[in-house]
């Protein structure tokens, strides 16, 4: 996977695969982050935004994470502090990993992989085989399925989870996505406080980031990969998801998004990043899968990551801006491919 702990520990002669950033937005959640930090593997750096925490946040990141790079977001909300992050990352690979204790670090290699493979975006789902949920209640499982049906009716897509956000792109597809702004980076020593954030609050702010994402990545064609995860509760304190509010918030990105595909027809196609196809030097690792490539229209049903212990299935099909259903398309192909799984993954 990545390199070192940390991008800042300087690159080593030879690349050991693609560099991973991995992004974590954080309001007062000193107590969960040493459940968190500890448990993230060999990446290439970790990036924590803050949102103005009054506890300990960075104190204890930076004590658990030394070479952790902390950014002040510019606004508030979810939303704006993964922009902000996004923004910072200077690896190949951005994974979304949850500050709270909710979402598994171990399972960043299983998102890799599936990018490798082929896909521009490895979308979370807990929905799936593999996959599930200990904290998602009643009225959240059933709002996420009604707007999971309306986006996949609207935009022809077979998404299982629309509202999960442990999520993974190449980073060259961040311009695609427009959703990258500049933030503030804290020194060691400073705090974040001397640049605080406004109270302004723009379109994708909010816990909306995951479906503004979702229906953007469909938008503009980019190839998907569902990977099953498992969500825990939180570990300490309370979420500041608002089920109702927040609700109608991924309502309203749903029909502004859409109105906005039938104003622009959506791009993508050859102008698309194929970032999988560069060659990563691995030589303390398997080879890469070969012929693994999901090109623009093609639909990848079933990719099986295996290994000795442990089998994780990846559900993939590649996103197109048109309105044609997963069912209506005939010309669709199924391919296996073989890569490691992850150790730790849950069967």
């Amino acid at each position: 996977m990545g390199a070192s702990t940390n991008g800042a520990r300087g690159a080593p002669a030879v690349p050991t695969g693609p560099r991973v950033s991995v992004v974590l937005a954080a309001l007062n959640e000193a107590r969960n982050l040493e459940h968190v930090l500890p448990r993230i593997g060999d990446v290439f750096e970790v990036i924590l935004v803050d949102g103005s925490s009054t506890d300990d946040t960075v104190a204890v990141a930076r004590d658990l994470l030394p070479d952790i790079r902390i950014i002040q977001q510019n606004r508030t909300g979810k939303g704006n502090a993964l922009a902000c992050g996004f923004h910072a990352c200077r690896g190949d690979i951005i994974v979304m990993l949850d500050a709270d204790g909710s979402t598994d670090p171990g399972e960043i290699p299983a998102f890799v992989a599936a990018l490798r493979t082929g896909a521009h975006f490895a979308k979370g789902t807990r929905f799936a085989l593999g996959g599930g949920s200990d904290d998602i209640t009643r009225l959240r499982r059933w709002g996420n399925g009604a707007l999971n049906r309306l986006v996949n009716r609207l935009y022809g897509t077979a998404y299982s989870d629309l509202c999960y956000g442990y999520n993974a792109f190449w980073a060259e597809c961040l311009p695609h996505l427009d959703v990258s702004e500049p933030g503030y980076e804290v020194p060691a020593g400073e705090s974040p406080h001397l640049h605080p954030g406004t109270d302004e609050v723009r379109w994708g702010d909010g816990f909306e980031i995951e479906t503004l994402l979702t229906v953007r990545v469909s938008m503009r064609g980019l190839s998907v990969a569902e990977v099953p995860s498992f969500e825990s509760p939180r570990v300490h304190g309370r979420s500041n998801l608002h089920a109702a509010r927040d609700g109608w918030r991924v309502l309203h990105t749903i029909a502004t998004e859409r109105r906005r595909l039938a104003t622009t027809g959506g791009v993508g196609g050859a102008g698309l990043p194929r970032p999988w196809l560069r060659t990563f030097e691995a030589p303390d690792a398997s080879p890469a899968p070969t012929d693994t490539r999901v090109d623009h229209g093609e639909v990848i049903d079933l990719v099986a990551l295996e290994n000795e212990a442990h089998t994780v299935t990846v559900l993939a099909f590649a996103s197109t801006p048109d309105r044609t259903s997963r069912a209506d398309r005939s010309d669709a192909s199924v391919r296996a491919a073989e890569v490691p799984s992850p150790s730790g993954s849950r069967p």
